[in-house]
């Protein structure tokens, strides 16, 4: 787990798969609760991570689509 936790996620997909693993784990019941605690401080991290990705790409959706709208609004 250690070495997973050190290395902070580079893509939102291989954030999202850790944030999967993570849940399924305490999901299981079968983790003691000083883990838990860790693999619920390292969700919550990456759920940060995914939500400023998400958000980033969002507004980039936004922005393609006003300048879209803007061109074929000056086409008319």
């Amino acid at each position: 787990m250690a070495d997973k936790k050190t290395k902070a996620p580079e893509k939102f997909e291989e954030a999202f798969e850790r944030l999967e693993e993570i849940v399924s784990k305490l999901e299981s019941g079968d983790v003691a609760l000083e883990e838990s605690l860790d693999l619920y401080t390292e969700g919550m991290t990456l759920v940060k991570f995914c939500n400023q990705k998400l958000t980033v790409a969002r507004e980039k959706i936004e922005k393609l689509s006003a300048k879209d709208d803007a061109e074929v609004g000056s086409d008319a």
